[in-house]
């Protein structure tokens, strides 16, 4: 049986497109090497994965002295994860990005295995861009990335299938929520969004009286003094399939791997990126495009109160059916065969 490591953490952008392969990789033994972040609290569910976990380095943009050690602590890392790839042997190592997959990649490159890595924003990020020295094929959610890069290959974005197929009973049952009223899903991402939140729970005495809302509001990052009818709140589900089946409209940060599956799924969707200073400003080059296309709307978090948040909401159910001709004539190709092709091509190599 072929093997097949899997890498990538961070947040969940990171981590959940790896699940929409594994329907691909049922002749493969699976490993995955992560840290102790939301990657292993999601893999270590999965029986038919093997998660070793390793520590690994980041960039620290706010303060500049503790970077001066990253040298050191990368090679470290990079050592203990080629201890672990000559224990495991594998055919071929994919990885999904992040500062989580830098070294398992080094590594990957020194143990001489073939490396496949994905990006799926518009433009590169820094782990990418180091990976993309190392690694064998460069996989891209959208055509533009891989212009001009040799090792690149448009693929799409990897898509869960479980996403299509939610069941509404098993949502409301989950979120005691009112069926004869319209549902407006807030994600502030896998790791939440603390200003986002607290606009929103601003929001809430006037939202609630005309619809359902449900708030994803990350990991230890919610408040549970906060109920009001109509309302549920959630730190983290796993099948948020169920969620988007009851959901009319989403309100999400624009992160690519949360765009391309809320758009597949054909829903109304207000982006309300990650701001520069908080970010390198990947959200915001996600968010312009799709709004160019006609399939969002995008409002920015500098200035943002609960009365124009309202207001974007407002335009995007007013906009509703617009919004959901451009997304019916769009064409989403679902990556996942495409990049299982580039796995199994240098797997035979």
């Amino acid at each position: 049986m072929k093997k097949i490591v899997l890498t990538g953490g961070g947040t969940g952008g990171h981590v959940i497109p790896h699940l929409g392969l594994l329907r691909f990789l049922k002749d493969y033994e699976i490993y995955y090497i992560g840290t102790c972040g939301i990657e292993k609290s999601i893999i270590e569910k999965i029986p038919s994965i093997k998660f070793i976990e390793i520590e690994a380095v980041k960039l620290d943009r706010t303060k500049k002295l503790k970077n001066l050690l990253l040298p050191f602590k990368l090679i470290k890392s990079i050592s203990y994860c080629k201890k672990i790839l000559k224990q495991i042997k594998p055919d071929v190592i994919f990885s999904k990005g992040g500062f989580v997959s830098v070294p398992v990649v080094i590594a990957g490159k020194k143990c001489k295995v073939p490396v496949i890595s994905h990006e799926s924003d518009l433009s590169m990020g820094l782990a990418n861009k180091i990976i993309y020295r190392y690694c064998n094929c460069m996989c891209t959610s959208f055509e533009q990335t891989a212009k001009g890069l040799k090792k690149a290959v448009f693929t799409g974005p990897p898509i869960r299938q479980e996403l299509f197929e939610g069941n509404r009973q098993i949502g409301y049952d989950k979120t005691k929520l009112n069926p004869k009223l319209e549902t407006i899903l807030f994600m502030g991402g896998s790791t939440g969004a603390l200003k986002l939140n607290k606009i929103i729970y601003e929001s809430l005495p006037l939202l609630t009286q005309k619809y359902n809302v449900i708030h994803i509001v990350g990991k230890n990052k919610g408040d549970k003094n906060i109920t009001f009818k109509n309302y549920c709140q959630l730190e983290y589900i796993d099948n948020i399939q169920d969620i988007f089946a009851i959901s009319d409209y989403v309100v999400s940060r624009a992160g690519s791997n949360a765009i391309f599956e809320i758009t597949a799924l054909k829903k109304p969707i207000l982006l309300i990126p990650l701001p520069k200073g908080a970010s390198r400003g990947d959200q915001v080059e996600n968010a312009k495009l799709f709004e160019s296309l006609g399939y969002a709307k995008v409002c920015s978090q500098e200035g943002l109160t609960k009365e124009s948040l309202i207001e974007n909401i407002d335009t995007l159910i007013k906009d509703k059916q617009v919004l959901i001709s451009s997304l019916n004539k769009a064409n989403f190709a679902n990556g996942c065969q495409n990049i299982f092709e580039q796995i199994r091509k240098w797997t035979l190599k």
